[in-house]
């Protein structure tokens, strides 16, 4: 029965990787606009729930029929009866009355380890539910209940329409247990709570302004910009406007942080911005520089296509010597960024000319609000 069991965990776990991977960029650009910052033990706890409900997903669905055209059932497929899992556990267990050990053969009946599983199953979404989200025990309740009725759906529909009928029977008898599970796990996470941090006091001692932003975040916030651009890039050229994305990003990175105030989309939306290094003005100079090299200069060598006129006027010889000079620019770039992740307290080279940093930027409000949160109060109803 626990090879059942451990076939549909092993998927998860494989499927864990990709799962997480789609999950990362929202999961990063919440927690920069929620917190500021990225938590490792909120961020630790997150994964966690993913990959728990990849778990409990696969428990539910795994294994499938051998063909999406799978046969019709015979019987039905629908139990509405509430509690008629105790009543099969009497009627199918070997019980003797006058002998007090046979009531032992309860706790090893299939019958009643079903029921057990999707107690069981639940457990932890009722501990994530009272530990990190801090819900009351009624808003579990309805969570839990609206989770498992979201696999009885699922079940039922087989896999909304994907299989041609269904292949595991909707028992309401699942979501009773699945939701006392649910209250089981609220009412230990009341108990983990006082052994694990808070999660209400995870930010209380964290100072963002001095904070540095991380590679990660300006990677994510260069990703967001470079979408936009793609896409304002598309709609240019949709509209008969011949426009390369290199001459849109040029003029994206040059002009918009001297009007945004150091901000483009992308830093925006993850709260950093571009300030100067001596905490003066922001000079369109200082821009210039910045994203000139970057973007400019970097940026446009790497942009040119092989037909270009330019390779195409200066002959066969001076063209291979130019990419030859663009693939050592971009090999030392590589070098220098690696080196500087490595010492996280030097800046880029572009950072040190144009004399520029990526700060956080976060809201007085959410300063203020989070210094006079109250204390917490547990929820022991």
């Amino acid at each position: 029965m626990f090879q059942t069991y451990l076939f549909p965990i092993s998927y998860a776990f494989m499927a864990f990787p990709v799962a997480a991977l789609f999950f990362t960029l929202p999961f990063l650009i919440v927690q920069y606009r929620r917190h500021g910052y990225i938590n490792k033990i909120r961020a630790l706890v997150l994964y966690l729930l993913l990959l728990y409900l990849l778990n409990a997903f696969f428990l539910v669905l795994l294994p499938f029929p051998d063909s999406r055209h799978n046969a019709a059932p015979s019987g039905s497929m629908i139990q509405l009866v509430p509690l008629q899992f105790i009543q099969d556990i009497l009627h199918n267990t070997q019980i003797t009355r006058s002998d007090p050990s046979s009531y032992l053969n309860v706790l090893t009946g299939p019958d009643f380890l079903l029921a057990a599983f999707n107690v069981v199953l639940t457990v932890p979404f009722g501990m994530f539910l009272g530990y990190y989200f801090r819900t009351r025990w009624v808003v579990c309740i309805i969570l839990s209940f609206a989770l498992s009725l979201l696999f009885e759906i699922t079940q039922i529909t087989g896999i909304y329409g994907f299989f041609d009928h269904p292949y595991r029977i909707f028992d309401v008898d699942d979501m009773i247990t699945n939701t006392l599970g649910g209250l089981v796990g609220f009412k230990l996470s009341l108990w983990i709570s006082g052994l694990l941090p808070r999660i209400e006091k995870l930010d209380s001692q964290v100072d963002l302004s001095a904070k540095k932003v991380t590679y990660t975040r300006r990677a994510l916030a260069f990703l967001l910009d470079s979408i936009l651009l793609f896409a304002v890039t598309l709609i240019l050229n949709l509209l008969s406007l011949s426009i390369s994305m290199w001459a849109v990003s040029l003029v994206y990175f040059l002009s918009i942080p001297l009007l945004t105030g150091g901000r483009t989309f992308g830093k925006w939306v993850v709260r950093i911005r571009l300030r100067s290094e001596d905490d003066g003005p922001l000079r369109p100079w200082k821009v210039w520089v910045r994203y000139g090299l970057l973007y400019g200069v970097l940026g446009g060598m790497n942009a040119l296509p092989p037909d270009s006129a330019i390779f195409l006027s200066i002959g066969t010889v001076l063209t291979a010597v130019v990419k030859l000079v663009i693939l050592a620019v971009d090999v030392a770039f590589f070098i220098h960024l690696v080196l500087r992740l490595i010492k996280r307290d030097r800046p880029l080279i572009y950072e040190e000319l144009s004399r520029t940093r990526n700060v956080i930027t976060w809201p007085k409000r959410h300063e203020a609000a989070a210094s006079e949160a109250p204390e917490p109060v547990n929820d022991k109803e």
